[in-house]
């Protein structure tokens, strides 16, 4: 490999605001922000809308997305009852 065509990769915490956790791992990624961690060093940080902490897909809660009403006009097209959602 060739010298100096890399990015330098470092640790960084990755706090999921919708989750309300923080991992700290590796990346590229720069950051102005800054948080203490638990082991006392100062890590750059970077606030994530979605991690594998709150996705439906890892966390086992989906949810159906109705845009413009299309659940609702399948169901009276071939005749299923809407029924109560969680």
């Amino acid at each position: 490999m060739r010298h100096g065509i890399h990015p330098n990769s470092r640790p960084v915490v990755f706090r999921d605001r919708a989750a309300d956790t923080a991992f700290l791992t590796r990346s590229t990624a720069n950051s102005a922000r800054t948080i203490e961690w638990e082991d006392g060093n100062t890590y750059p940080l970077i606030d994530v809308e979605v991690s594998s902490a709150s996705h439906p897909f890892y966390t086992g809660n989906s949810r159906v997305v109705d845009t413009a009403g299309r659940v609702e006009r399948f169901e009276r097209r071939y005749g299923r009852t809407v029924t109560a959602r969680n």
